[in-house]
């Protein structure tokens, strides 16, 4: 049986990420949309890839757990990628934090199950989620700590706190980059590692959506006025991500990379910080 690596979200970035740490190992391609995951499974399979599809929903513990008995029947899981999600443009924000912060908890939850010693998973987070302002300690223990199934009723992620799509982001992703830290924790007994890359601007068809929408005209401030000068590409979030999956991240585990083009850094102490 062949080493296995799972892709969710068969979108841009979990495909670049995939050719760069899949070769001879099988990739299970994992997509609520499954003409999104038959295309890439496609793909892949003419560049010399071993792939197969499968269709899950993370806002479903039902689905997931199906998606890890899928990928388990075929081989050792020895990698995760978790690149699923939904922007503040395309959700409200009850789904935005059901898809994007419930949905990573259960991911990270029932892989860690799983995942074979020496494997290593990774979470695509946002570089929303260091925009947001500091959070309690209370607060970042309770987006860390509460069990996944519990976390929708947080008294913070009640509608009367959370009624904006980005904020429900921000919040979300946030989240995403605390809970790796303390999954690391039981990835870790377990041998395996996990760390989360926060990407800023990077052009895919759910940032061309961004950047059409209502929020369009501040994101191309952003690319303007960091200190890149430009969006990013998928290929270079793989390159990290490579790095981060690979033998030569070994030491690495329960971090956040932040690869923005400077765009959060000019956002808390250059041009693009708030009036």
């Amino acid at each position: 049986m062949k080493d296995v690596i799972v892709v969710i979200g068969a979108g841009s970035i979990g495909q670049a990420i995939a050719r760069r740490v899949s070769a001879g190992k099988h990739v299970v391609l994992a997509d609520l949309r499954e003409e999104n995951a038959n295309a890439a499974a496609k793909t892949l399979g003419e560049a010399g890839f071993e792939a197969s599809t499968a269709k899950v929903d993370v806002a479903s513990r039902a689905s997931v757990h199906a998606l890890v008995d899928t990928a388990t029947a075929l081989g050792p899981v020895t990698g995760v990628i978790h690149a699923a999600g939904v922007s503040p443009t395309q959700a409200s924000p009850a789904t935005v934090l059901q898809v994007d912060l419930y949905g990573t908890a259960l991911v990270l939850e029932e892989f860690g199950n799983v995942i074979a010693r020496g494997g290593a998973g990774l979470v695509i987070a946002s570089q929303s989620g260091h925009r947001l302002p500091a959070l309690s300690p209370e607060q970042n223990k309770a987006l860390t700590l509460t069990p996944a199934d519990e976390l929708l009723a947080l008294p913070m992620l009640q509608p009367d706190q959370v009624s904006d799509p980005l904020h429900a982001y921000q919040m979300s992703k946030r989240g995403n980059a605390l809970r790796v830290m303390a999954e690391a924790v039981r990835w870790g007994k377990r041998g395996a590692r996990i760390n989360t890359i926060s990407p800023g601007i990077i052009i895919t068809p759910l940032a061309k959506d961004e950047l059409a929408g209502p929020r369009g005209a501040g994101y191309r401030r952003m690319i303007e006025k960091c200190a890149a000068g430009r969006a990013g590409t998928p290929d270079e979030v793989a390159n990290v991500a490579a790095l981060l999956m690979g033998p030569d991240g070994a030491f690495i585990t329960g971090s956040d990379f932040l690869m923005d083009g400077g765009v959060t850094a000019a956002y808390w102490y250059g041009e693009l910080a708030p009036a």
